[in-house]
């Protein structure tokens, strides 16, 4: 074999390990946003269960103010129904709210604002709020290292190719300022 050969070969086949190399780097930055969103699921799913024991400890003091429950119920399935972090973050802003007004409502019957499993229910959705907000916060910046390793050269020149996709952000919109700010939990 002729020297050109060789080192022809011996390009083309350190090329070839570099793709590999960059390409299981891109795999594991996938699968870490992956799992982050993951763990935002987990923690919509508590509050989604969380929601109907609420919703009921209410109605048995405030029966009466249907539109409200009938809302938190309506954005609860709206948000459980939702696919991609774009749509659940835009269902999830729309449950908070509907439980804005659900605790506006225990503000109005202070036998419900004093019902221990009302404050454990508040308590627990509070906690859940700060778990959720600190996924949410992991996921985006999963998302934001996936994005910036795809768009990088040289990643970029192969990373389409490759199936590698840009990800949406956990964008929760317009209720940022609410969302960052922890939920305030009175009794």
């Amino acid at each position: 074999m002729s020297t050109g050969l060789m080192v022809t070969l011996g390009i083309v086949g350190v090329l070839i390990l570099y793709v590999i190399f960059v390409y299981n780097g891109l795999v594991a930055l996938r699968q870490r946003a992956n799992q982050a969103y993951a763990d935002i699921d987990v923690q919509l799913k508590l509050r989604h269960d969380l929601i109907p024991n609420l919703v009921e400890t209410v109605k048995g003091y405030a029966s009466h103010e249907r539109g409200t429950l009938e809302a938190v119920i309506q954005a609860r399935n709206q948000a459980i129904a939702a696919k991609g972090p774009a749509q659940a973050a835009q269902a999830e802003n729309m449950l908070t709210k509907a439980l804005g007004g659900l605790f506006a409502l225990a503000e109005a019957y202070p036998d419900l604002k004093a019902n221990t499993n009302f404050q454990q229910l508040q308590t627990e959705l509070s906690d859940i709020e700060n778990k959720l907000a600190a996924a949410r916060r992991f996921f985006n910046n999963a998302v934001q290292e996936y994005n910036t390793a795809i768009e990088q050269l040289p990643a970029a020149l192969f990373a389409g190719a490759l199936g590698f996709r840009h990800r949406e952000f956990f964008d929760v919109g317009d209720a940022r300022p609410q969302l960052e700010t922890a939920p305030n939990v009175k009794f």
